[in-house]
């Protein structure tokens, strides 16, 4: 569980760092822009799609007594 999740937070910021590469390339024409706006578009629906999988995953494997919490317990 502890290398799925890893890999998932590399997934994430792998694209928010694509999501940075789109975002800071030269501006060149306005077709190039559209296409560049387009590219870190996809990027950072990516990153929230990763995120949101990442949370239900966590929350199914709560449900699944695979991970038990750990920390303040609860009602305190």
């Amino acid at each position: 569980m502890k290398v799925f999740v890893a890999c998932a937070f590399f997934a994430i910021l792998a694209s928010l760092g694509g999501a940075l590469y789109f975002m800071m390339r030269n501006p060149g024409k306005a077709s190039d822009n559209q296409r560049k706006s387009s590219n870190m578009m996809k990027a950072l629906a990516l990153r929230v799609g990763l995120s949101i999988l990442l949370f239900i995953c966590i929350l199914i494997a709560w449900k699944m007594g695979w991970i038990q919490p750990t920390g303040i317990p609860a009602g305190r």
